[in-house]
């Protein structure tokens, strides 16, 4: 049996999810923190990638020995929950944990990934949003928002998304299928909402930023089928800044 754990973080201070040379990691911080715990070199694979910024409400990875795909210990799964974090920062918290059997795979036995992706609109930014939330001082009106929850409806479905990926790409299968798409107020905040079988590099924020783009009439709602169509990054909008954006749940086969 490997572990599966169950991870929030802020993500202001790290390069992003996977290790990398030149700064520090998610990943990095939860290698030493299981080191540190097991005594043994780990494997942690996690559910996804996020880029330099992005946080997660609820990023999963799972724990093996290196070289394995079992984790020795005798530690229950709510004792290893609290000494991780007593060996991580305090912007990385493991919050809950659950064994799953060995052939288990954190990024290939996904069924579907949730993201939100928070605005904040208001003239005035909040500082307690500062590097949570795209600040977008130019109010929204009702008619921008109804063109934003019309515009987020069509990326249902199953469609290329070449043109909502980030330029410079190597991927070649660019179809996804979003499961849902959704535009909501709460008070000063848009939320986007959209889940999906899987998302191509920048995807979320590419989308968003094209929403943000209909909300201010720049971009049709209608368009938004055409762009799909023409497969042409320069077609759709800007990108959103990383700020904003959640992994906020994750759906796996026979688990949970």
């Amino acid at each position: 049996m490997k572990l599966l754990i169950h991870i929030a973080y802020v993500g202001t201070n790290y390069c992003g999810y996977q290790v990398q040379s030149n700064a520090p990691s998610v990943q990095e911080m939860l290698n030493r923190a299981a080191k540190e715990l097991f005594g043994f070199v780990c494997d942690i694979v996690g559910c996804s990638r996020t880029d330099s910024g992005v946080h997660a409400h609820d990023f999963c990875a799972t724990i093996a020995k290196q070289g394995t795909d079992e984790l020795p210990t005798e530690l229950t799964s709510d004792r290893i929950v609290l000494a991780l974090c007593a060996h991580l920062p305090e912007d990385i918290r493991v919050f809950a944990a659950e064994w799953v059997p060995a052939d288990f795979h954190a990024r290939y036995d996904v069924l579907e990934k949730e993201y939100l992706y928070r605005i904040f609109n208001r003239p005035v930014m909040d500082p307690f949003e500062i590097d949570r939330a795209w600040h977008i001082p130019q109010r929204m009106d009702a008619d921008g928002i109804r063109r934003m929850q019309q515009a987020a409806s069509c990326f249902v479905g199953n469609h290329d998304f070449s043109a909502f990926m980030a330029q410079g790409s190597r991927v070649e299968d660019t179809e996804r299928t979003i499961f849902h798409s959704q535009i909501e107020v709460q008070d000063d905040r848009i939320l986007y909402r959209v889940a999906a079988d899987g998302f191509l590099y920048n995807m979320v924020r590419i989308i968003v930023g094209t929403l943000v783009d209909v909300g201010k009439g720049k971009i049709q709602p209608e368009e938004i089928p055409l762009i799909l169509e023409g497969k042409d990054r320069s077609a759709a909008g800007q990108t959103a800044p990383a700020c904003g954006l959640y992994l906020h749940r994750v759906r796996y086969r026979n688990i949970g």
